[in-house]
């Protein structure tokens, strides 16, 4: 039984930061899943925003969130986070955990990710 649970979501006002953190269970070798965020705002589709590689280490993120947002992960805890900096409006979402084992390339794809949390919700006013 796989589980991802992400916590840190609230509200907060435009400049402010937030981190997110996701806590996988059920994943053995979590140090061989390359992990990412999603995001999917009211009548949006679902978005890729960030992935940290499993082979390696490499970020990926879009670049509306470049320089702002900060993806890691602590394979000892077996989790993976969000460093979310100079938040925007914009950036108004539900933000999901996705996990893929050995997963390197179409990383932003999301049909990529076997495995989903269920999301924690992330307000940013103006």
């Amino acid at each position: 039984q796989v589980q991802l649970v992400e916590s840190g979501g609230g509200l907060v006002q435009a400049g402010g930061s937030l981190r997110l953190s996701c806590a996988a269970s059920g994943l053995p070798a979590f140090s061989m899943y390359t992990m990412a965020w999603f995001r999917q705002a009211p009548g949006k589709e679902r978005e890729f925003v960030a992935a940290i590689i499993w082979s390696g280490g490499r970020t990926e993120y879009i670049d509306p969130v470049k320089g702002r947002f900060t993806i890691s992960r602590d394979n000892a805890k077996n989790t993976v986070n969000l460093q979310m900096n100079s938040l925007k409006p914009e950036d108004t979402a539900v933000y999901i955990c996705a996990a893929d084992k050995y997963l390197i390339s179409n990383v932003y794809h999301k049909d990529a990710y076997d495995y989903w949390g269920q999301g924690t919700q992330v307000t940013v006013s103006s």
